[in-house]
C-alpha cells in the first residue's frame, strides 16, 4: 500500500540521499549515541557531563561523540580548557520520537527475535 509520503519520499530518492540517510542511521544505530543525543536534548554539555549523567567512561563517550560529529548529528563549541556538544538540528528529536514511536509499535506483540 502506497501512501502520498511514500510516493513522494520513492519520486524524490536519489543514490546520494539515500546514502546520505544510510550514513545518518548507522550513526544512530547504537544505543548509547542515542543515550547522548537524549542527553543533548537538554542543551549543551561537556563530555564530562554526559559522563557522569549516562555512567560511560570517558573514552566511551568522546568515540561516540566523535562519530555523532562525523555524521554532522552534534556540533562543538571550545571555551577555554572545555569542548561542549549540542544537537546539530532539533529535527533529531523528532526523528528519535518517531523511531521510538514505531518500534514500541511494531515491537508490541514481538515475542522472538
Amino acid at each position: 500500500m502506497e501512501t502520498p509520503l511514500a510516493n513522494n519520499l520513492i519520486t524524490q530518492a536519489t543514490p546520494a540521499g539515500l546514502q546520505a540517510a544510510a550514513f545518518v542511521a548507522k550513526a544512530l544505530a547504537d544505543e548509547n549515541r542515542l543515550r547522548i543525543i537524549l542527553s543533548l536534548t537538554q542543551g549543551k554539555k561537556s563530555v564530562s557531563r554526559i559522563v557522569e549523567e549516562l555512567g560511560i567512561s570517558q573514552p566511551l563517550a568522546s568515540h561516540h561523540l566523535k562519530e555523532l560529529k562525523r555524521a554532522l548529528l552534534v556540533s562543538v563549541e571550545r571555551s577555554g580548557p572545555f569542548i561542549y556538544y549540542e544537537l546539530a538540528d532539533p529535527r533529531v528529536m523528532t526523528i528519535l520520537a518517531d523511531l521510538n514511536g514505531l518500534a514500541t509499535d511494531l515491537l508490541t506483540n514481538r515475542t522472538a527475535f
